[in-house]
């Protein structure tokens, strides 16, 4: 696989930074995590169809899009992201795919313009996460995000030094690989010897607090879906370990509420592995419509 073609794409207030991997006439649109960019896709994109291009977008204020100006929030990252399938799409609906916070984005976007897609594949989020009550939520970001909020207010000394934080990360060393490094790599800025991360620690508190408010919103976009939606989980989180990100209960719950969601259990995947790592393969195989309901 060649490297991605950066594309720029009008949106309002500035333009985003679009990775298109492949050349194939069939099109996907994704959205990553809340503190990732399109680069977290690189796995997924290696095990596509020679007919597919999957264009993968680094959202506001993360990636070669952490200059274009908020507002942030799921709103308009969705209105980004249908921008992109407008703009960028076969002349019919395209797939859309998203990974952790890029689930509920791209679950927004398909309940709000669902003529524009014709499937949908949440990656281990989409699932309303009732935030508890009385708490700040800077400190559930802080408690539940860990190291991907702490490097964000960090510089490394060099580029080894920003890619040996990530390998100490309890998901990722395990199952370190070139696609990870690769995805590590394409997130730093900044001058030698204070390297950082080009994700914008108020982008990443904004769009949390967006997330941890809106559990009844992404309720009414569930029973708003009419694009067949197929929602891939795994069995350990954040951390590498128990618990999930979306738990069992909580997915058995709405596959019983929402007509055409489906779920699929990605057995031995992590919240990160199951995209970047040797899962990619059946992220890869849902999205272009092998099994997909």
């Amino acid at each position: 696989m060649t490297e991605p073609t950066a594309i720029d794409l009008p949106v309002q207030g500035g333009t985003l930074r679009v990775l298109r991997f492949g050349s194939g006439s069939r099109t996907a649109v994704a959205a990553h995590g809340i503190s990732a960019s399109g680069m977290a896709f690189r796995a997924v994109a290696r095990q596509l169809p020679a007919e597919w291009s999957l264009y993968a977008l680094d959202l506001r204020g993360r990636g070669g899009s952490s200059g274009t100006p908020g507002p942030y929030g799921i709103d308009w990252h969705a209105a980004d992201l249908c921008r992109a399938a407008e703009e960028l799409g076969d002349g019919g609906p395209v797939a859309l795919t998203g990974h952790s916070m890029g689930a509920y984005i791209a679950l927004r976007a398909a309940a709000r313009r669902p003529e524009l897609f014709d499937r949908l594949l949440l990656v281990d989020g989409g699932l309303p996460l009732p935030a508890p009550e009385g708490v700040d939520p800077d400190a559930i970001l802080d408690l539940t995000l860990g190291p991907a909020i702490a490097r964000l207010s960090r510089t490394y000394e060099s580029d080894q030094a920003y890619v040996d934080f990530f390998r100490a990360h309890p998901a990722l060393g395990p199952d370190w690989s070139p696609d990870i490094e690769a995805y590590v790599r394409y997130d730093l800025t900044g001058p030698q010897g204070a390297r950082r991360s080009k994700a914008r620690e108020d982008a990443v508190r904004q769009d949390g607090r967006d997330l941890l408010g809106s559990a009844d919103a992404f309720a009414a976009d569930l029973g708003r879906l009419a694009v067949p939606t197929l929602l891939l989980h795994s069995p350990l989180g954040l951390l590498g370990q128990e618990p999930a990100m979306l738990p069992a209960p909580l997915v058995e719950h709405w596959v019983g509420e929402v007509p055409g969601l489906h779920a699929e259990f990605v057995e031995g995947s992590n919240h990160y592995t199951i995209l970047m790592g040797s899962h990619a393969k059946t992220v890869a195989e849902r999205l272009v419509g092998v099994s997909f309901p």
